[in-house]
């Protein structure tokens, strides 16, 4: 077993078979790299997005605000996403279904500081979207009926005055929090 560590191999290894998807586009928003992990996420293969417009997985009514962005940073140089921030959106798959995405982005330019394109690295939170919206949901349900409940217990003792309002404002936000 050899110690050489090959950084090309390694390289063109981790871009092209990694589980998250890896996408570059050039700087008119053409796709030129598209991994395997592209391929699961998205359903295009590689042979089906290379050449293809970003448009093929952006909902078309955010079309106009990404490619704003886009150009921005193709004149500028400088996105706001570029230095780790993640960014989350609806994206959408080859058979049209929204899905939900995080990704991290990042300019390359030329030796002349030139705005060549923008890699990405984007990962499926679809679940995870769904999972915390319905979470949500049942806890704005409780919210709900543990305030009902604490307002009704109130009225049943027959309460009278600000103290029975307090409890019931300290119980209601309680749930809430």
């Amino acid at each position: 077993m050899s110690s050489d560590f090959n950084i090309d191999r390694f390289c063109r290894i981790l871009a092209h078979q990694a589980p998250d998807a890896v996408i570059y586009a050039d700087s008119r928003g053409v796709i030129r790299f598209w991994n395997a992990g592209a391929e699961r996420i998205f359903e295009f293969s590689a042979a089906e997005a290379t050449g293809k417009s970003l448009d093929i997985i952006i909902p078309e009514n955010l079309r106009a605000r990404h490619w704003a962005g886009f150009d921005q940073t193709m004149r500028t140089g400088k996105t706001r996403y570029g230095a780790g921030d993640i960014l989350a959106v609806p994206a959408l798959r080859k058979d049209r279904m929204r899905i939900s995405i995080e990704f991290t982005v990042l300019p390359f330019h030329d030796e002349t500081d030139h705005m060549l394109g923008i890699a990405a690295i984007l990962r499926d939170v679809t679940k995870r979207f769904e999972e915390m919206k319905e979470l949500r949901r049942q806890l704005a349900k409780s919210s709900r009926l543990a305030a009902t409940s604490v307002i009704g217990a109130i009225g049943v003792s027959g309460g009278s005055g600000s103290q029975d309002q307090t409890v019931a404002t300290a119980g209601v936000a309680a749930f809430a929090n």
